[in-house]
């Protein structure tokens, strides 16, 4: 088991606009985060999660590759799908897969896209909803 600390979270609303930074979100179980562009039923690709590590590796600033939460003290690439992530009390969330880096990093920094080959951070979905915040104790068990 590995465990670390949501550090910042973020909402994207709009397509190709910057995310929104928030303090707390409301994960909604089958959907994804309330008031994401992502946050739909059926949708696989429901909250990206990244780690504060890869980000400093890549010199990238929280929310710029548009995680929805930002983590610390978890390393990712050792996670699969089938994971189930524990946020705070209640929030649970299944790891899908990874996600894989598109053009649009390129835009943030030409070959960006090649750099984070496999470490884009993991796509979920949410099993069981409710509050988190930054702040809040996170886990990934198997």
């Amino acid at each position: 088991m590995q465990q670390g600390s949501i550090t910042n979270l973020h909402i994207a609303r709009v397509k190709e606009t910057p995310s929104d930074p928030v303090q707390e979100a409301t994960a909604i179980s089958g959907m994804g985060l309330e008031g994401d562009r992502s946050c739909r039923k059926g949708n696989m690709r429901q909250v990206l999660i990244m780690d504060n590590e890869t980000l400093s590796h890549f010199d990238l600033a929280p929310g710029q590759i548009k995680e929805n939460i930002t983590v610390s003290g978890l390393d990712l690439s050792q996670t699969v799908a089938g994971n189930v992530v524990f946020i705070g009390d209640e929030v649970t969330m299944e790891i899908v897969g990874e996600c894989e880096p598109c053009g649009k990093m390129d835009a943030i920094r030409q070959g960006l896209q090649a750099e984070l080959n496999h470490r884009r951070g993991m796509l979920c979905t949410v099993i069981n909803g409710g509050a988190i915040k930054v702040g809040d104790n996170i886990r990934v068990e198997p």
